[in-house]
């Protein structure tokens, strides 16, 4: 548990850092801590650590750039959602319709729904 609570630690601090290069140079530090530094007993957390190592290119890409694809993947999640539950749709615009309304949150616009 203690070895979780400083990955964790350790990776809010690295997004956190106002100075962006800090904030890199942290976040390496602690990808490599934890594809290295684990001991017996945090397979899970080793095998997090080498799959992050893995994508250490685009983990350290944001401190980079500064913008994230997390917006667009809850989105993409929602409409996964949706289309698990929409089965019954039988009208492509009414799937479109319904898509755009779960969404983009129109449902608090549109009285009617």
């Amino acid at each position: 548990m203690e070895v979780t609570a400083w990955c964790y630690q350790d990776l809010i601090v690295a997004y956190g850092d106002t100075d962006k290069r800090v904030g890199k140079l942290t976040m390496f530090k602690c990808l490599k801590r934890i594809r290295n530094g684990l001991g017996p007993g945090l397979e899970e957390l080793a095998q997090l650590g080498r799959s992050l190592w893995k994508r250490r290119a685009e983990i350290l890409a944001y401190f980079d750039v500064g913008v994230s694809n997390g917006p667009v993947e809850a989105i993409n999640g929602r409409l996964e959602h949706l289309r698990g539950i929409a089965l019954g749709f039988r009208s492509l615009d009414h799937y479109i319709v319904r898509s755009l309304i779960h969404s983009g949150q129109l449902q608090e616009r549109i009285n009617a729904l």
